[in-house]
């Protein structure tokens, strides 16, 4: 289904292209189907799409989220403007996108909507996730000029009551207000950009207001609303927070009463191929479920990004994912990844 989010990110996303871009996204292609062929790590490209973390730092305190839970084992910073300048110069002849969101509230970093900017100039194809408590009409305004093509905004409720079930210490009426100032300033600076989508995290108490949300989207003038099944970690035993809806629920019940994830652990991962994260402080990790960065690959800029892309470190672990992913702790919970188009 087309929507006019996605038809804006696929014009977004061809202004990002460049030779040496699609020469690159071409080798990671081949390398990627040549090593499920040979079951061997192969690596000719550089990321075709790299998250980079804001901060650790939040102000919700969300049930299933280290951020929330306060509950990291490294270190809460702020991604600074000069190594964040460093890195990019490097990645940015062949990347494509930057995540400017792995895990904390991206808005707290006030220098932002500068380093979005910043690769904006370099056209790339920049996207971040919020809780919009943070958007102030200042803030907003500031947003929308620094070329931001994406903002997914996090809505899980179309009622106080319902919202602060998960979003725990949160306040439906900053996340409207925040939309508001957003929608405002494109409105006022005439920019196309950002695509504000709203996504809801499907859950057991609010699942019941997914029809709600469609509509306070359309009454605000949302481009897209997406909903997103929930990531738990104690889900064997069933929790409180699956929900109902089979349709929105990662996980299923056995016969036996035990629950497990619905998609099988194939053993392969296009992520381990196209992109990576890189924390606040230059830990590389190969994925956004690596939470913890428990995986850390290398450290920029102890080592330049493309010697911890290439390191033999890097190629163990996509080995790993190649011949028994299901043994890889942060793929146990995985429903992504599995195909190109994941």
């Amino acid at each position: 289904m087309f929507t006019k989010a996605s038809i804006l990110h696929s014009i977004e996303g061809v202004k990002s292209l460049t030779f040496k871009r699609l020469q690159n996204a071409t080798y990671i292609f081949l390398s990627f189907y040549l090593s499920r062929l040979l079951k061997r790590p192969i690596q000719w490209g550089h990321p075709i799409s790299i998250s980079i973390e804001p901060t650790t730092s939040c102000n919700l305190r969300c049930p299933e989220c280290p951020s929330g839970l306060r509950s990291f084992s490294r270190p809460t910073g702020m991604l600074k403007t000069d190594f964040f300048s460093s890195l990019l110069n490097e990645i940015a002849p062949t990347t494509m996108a930057i995540n400017f969101y792995f895990q904390g509230e991206p808005f707290l970093n006030k220098q932002l909507p500068e380093m979005i900017n910043e690769a904006a100039q370099k056209r790339i194809y920049t996207a971040t996730s919020t809780n919009a408590h943070f958007l102030d009409s200042a803030t907003a305004k500031r947003t929308v000029a620094s070329g931001l093509n994406r903002l997914i905004i996090s809505i899980d409720g179309t009622t106080q009551e319902t919202y602060e079930q998960y979003r725990k210490e949160g306040d439906l009426e900053k996340v409207i207000e925040g939309t508001k100032n957003i929608l405002y300033w494109k409105k006022e600076l005439k920019s196309a950009t950002p695509a504000v989508i709203f996504q809801f995290l499907v859950v057991r108490p609010n699942e019941h207001q997914t029809d709600d949300v469609l509509k306070l989207a359309a009454e605000l003038g949302v481009d897209e609303v997406r909903f997103k099944t929930a990531q738990v970690y104690d889900f064997e035993n069933g929790n409180p927070l699956i929900p109902h809806n089979d349709k929105y629920a990662r996980y299923r019940q056995l016969k036996s009463g035990k629950w497990v994830i619905k998609n099988k652990l194939l053993n392969h991962c296009w992520r381990m191929w196209q992109g990576c994260v890189v924390t606040w402080n230059g830990a590389v990790v190969p994925c956004c479920f690596d939470k913890d960065a428990q995986h850390q690959l290398g450290k920029f800029p102890e080592k330049s990004f493309t010697e911890i892309w290439k390191s033999p470190a890097y190629n163990q672990f996509r080995d790993a994912v190649l011949t028994n992913r299901q043994e890889i702790d942060i793929c146990k919970n995985c429903t992504e990844g599995t195909t190109v188009f994941a």
